[in-house]
Order: C-alpha cells, then sequence, then structure tokens
C-alpha cells in the first residue's frame, strides 16, 4: 500500500519556480523537480484547498504554473474537524497564531489520516521543536500526526 502524501504550498512554489541563482534554494528546486514524478509514481499524493487558495496567489502566469502542476492530486477540503485542530495547534503553541495557515496544513493532513507532509518552511513547520509540539498536541487529541519532512528527506528514503 502507497504511503499517503500531503504536498505544502511551499513545495508547489519550489517545483515552478524559475531558477534561482541562490545556491541553497536552487538545491531545493533541484530536489523538488526530483522528486515530483515520484510523488504519482510511489504515493498517493493530495493537496488542500488551502494548497490551491495558495498556489493561484501572486503573478497570474506563475499561479497558472502552480494550479496546473497540482491538478492531478486529490483535493483535501478543510472541514471544521480540521479547523477545530488547528486552533487547537495555535492553542496549545504548535504554530504561532500569525500563521494559522501552516496549522490548517497539518490539521487537513492529520484528520485526512495522512502520513507525511511535504514543506520547505522550515521557520513554522519543518523544524524540529515545532515537529514535536505540533506531534504532542495532534496526538493528544486523538489524531495520528503525520511526519513532517522536506522533499530532499522524502527523496532519501527512495534510495
Amino acid at each position: 500500500m502507497k504511503k499517503r502524501i500531503y504536498v505544502e504550498t511551499t513545495v508547489v512554489s519550489y517545483f515552478t519556480a524559475r531558477p534561482s541563482r541562490d545556491l541553497m534554494v536552487a538545491g531545493h528546486q533541484e530536489a523538488t523537480r526530483e522528486l515530483w514524478p515520484e510523488l504519482a509514481a510511489r504515493y498517493d499524493t493530495y493537496v488542500s484547498a488551502l494548497v490551491f487558495e495558495e498556489a493561484g496567489r501572486g503573478d497570474p502566469d506563475q499561479a497558472r504554473t502552480r494550479l496546473a502542476a497540482i491538478e492531478r492530486f486529490p483535493m483535501l477540503d478543510i472541514d471544521d474537524e480540521a479547523r477545530s485542530l488547528a486552533q487547537k495547534i495555535i492553542a496549545g503553541g504548535g504554530i504561532p497564531a500569525r500563521y494559522p495557515e501552516d496549522a490548517l496544513h497539518i490539521a487537513v493532513a492529520a484528520v485526512n489520516g495522512i502520513e507525511v507532509v511535504i514543506t520547505w518552511n522550515f521557520a513554522h513547520l519543518n523544524n524540529p521543536f515545532t515537529r514535536m509540539m505540533v506531534r504532542q498536541i495532534v496526538e493528544a487529541v486523538g489524531y495520528e500526526c503525520p511526519e513532517i519532512c522536506s522533499p530532499e528527506e522524502l527523496l532519501e528514503v527512495g534510495k
């Protein structure tokens, strides 16, 4: 059975962005492009209505490119259960209140039984302190917490 993966918006942005001259960003772009074909082949891959909304913002041409990149992935709805869990994640200090979308990404994944969330957001999602706090909160409420990792980390699993 394939693992269930949630693609957070930063991953879509790195996949579709114009090549960067910044070496770190360029490395993230390359890892994302390397992983992208595997998302459909090796995993059951999902996005949420939030990813769709965020991907549609900004430059119209880039937005169309981002939306086209994710159109093949099933979209998870944002329901009251996910909103409630996101509020608990924020209230528990897992995600700062000024970034409710980040809590909602995790909540949507958790309530839908997603096993892994991939993101390039190291500030508010993919860092050891956030992962630890979010896991404690999500599991205390009774959900299984998805693993949060970068596309680069997920690529290493397949090698």
